[in-house]
């Protein structure tokens, strides 16, 4: 009889033992609530991805979501099919009003863009009731800057020259650009005109389709100067057909740019950033907003990445949601500014 009883509590020893190790052991590989880590061992994603570039094929939007989705297929950071749709139409703007009303829950639907998405919330004309702060905002990842461009014969030698001759007979100088009246282009040809203490108002901006025409109207003799982004015009200065008079980034750029001045440089306080980066939808689940802030980081880590931005000619530049979502207010601010001098903010 106590042979019995001494089993039966050995027996209920060690059952006790066991217990409590398994509990030690759950206690020890419990995952934090909203974590990286829970969003690795999450089931997100389990369907195909949508990418959308709200742009016809060929343009950053439409090259930037393709080389995303290229990247994260080939590294397999992402093990789903990933597709890249075209949705086309003002700006971006008829892709957000879509976006923000019908996919405020979609976790499989991203897409990229750039200032435009808060240029077209801003501006009067063509004013779209939607922005950034209609989405989750969940990696910025290049970084690009303007370029005020003349022809390489033009007599404008210098950013000084071009603003004094602006400042004397406003209409005598013709600055295009490859988007409307109050977007990028625009805003970055009017940014040293605004930060000198001239009317922008008073400046003759006439817009084309595209840069590509832009820079053909210059070459043409159609405008006096260009406002573009600065990856556009590498080629035609290195061929010595135009001349970069000033950048809007905050120091010196490499390369073929190394001898053109910032705009600080010459005692102009202005500098503008043309991001490219990556948005979900507004009510974005934990998961997937968790799933995409650690693939995006790790994406832009990635050397096959870093051959992709090398390729395009973009310069990387990464921020993480909270970095992102600071800076487009910060950004906000700033083309909010340049659109109520030139009388075109809402």
């Amino acid at each position: 009889m106590k042979k019995k009883r001494w089993w039966g509590l050995l027996a209920a020893g060690m059952m006790t033992f066991a217990l409590a190790a398994c509990g030690s052991n759950e206690s020890a590989g419990s995952k934090p609530s909203g974590s990286n880590s829970e969003s690795s061992s999450s089931n997100y994603p389990t369907k195909p991805i949508t990418i959308v570039a709200p742009s016809g094929a060929g343009g950053g939007w439409d090259l930037t979501a393709r080389a995303v989705a290229k990247v994260l297929d080939e590294t397999g950071l992402v093990k789903q099919t990933m597709t890249v749709e075209n949705k086309p139409g003002g700006g971006g703007a008829v892709f957000m009003a879509e976006y923000a009303t019908q996919d405020v829950k979609n976790d499989y639907k991203l897409f990229v863009n750039s200032p435009p998405i808060i240029i077209n919330n801003l501006k009067k004309e063509g004013n779209s009731p939607f922005g950034y702060k209609d989405t989750t905002p969940l990696a910025q990842l290049t970084k690009d800057f303007g370029a005020i461009v003349v022809k390489a014969d033009s007599k404008f030698q210098s950013l000084t020259q071009l603003l004094d001759a602006i400042k004397q007979d406003p209409k005598s100088v013709t600055v295009a650009g490859g988007s409307a009246p109050g977007s990028m282009d625009h805003l970055i040809g009017i940014l040293p005109v605004y930060k000198s203490g001239i009317d922008p108002k008073s400046v003759k901006y006439v817009s084309y389709d595209g840069g590509g025409e832009a820079l053909a109207a210059l070459l043409g003799g159609n405008a006096d100067v260009i406002a573009t982004d600065v990856s556009s015009v590498g080629e035609y200065l290195k061929a010595g057909k135009v001349r970069v008079l000033a950048v809007s980034a905050p120091e010196r750029l490499g390369g073929v740019l190394k001898d053109v001045p910032t705009m600080k440089e010459l005692g102009i306080d202005a500098e503008f950033t043309i991001w490219r980066g990556v948005f979900g939808p507004k009510e974005m689940s934990p998961e997937a907003k968790a799933f995409w802030e650690e693939t995006l980081k790790k994406l832009s880590e990635n050397e096959k990445w870093k051959e992709e931005l090398q390729k395009q000619g973009w310069e990387a530049e990464y921020r993480n949601t909270d970095e992102f979502t600071q800076f487009l207010q910060e950004q906000e601010q700033q083309i909010g500014d340049l659109l109520k001098s030139l009388g075109m903010h809402k």
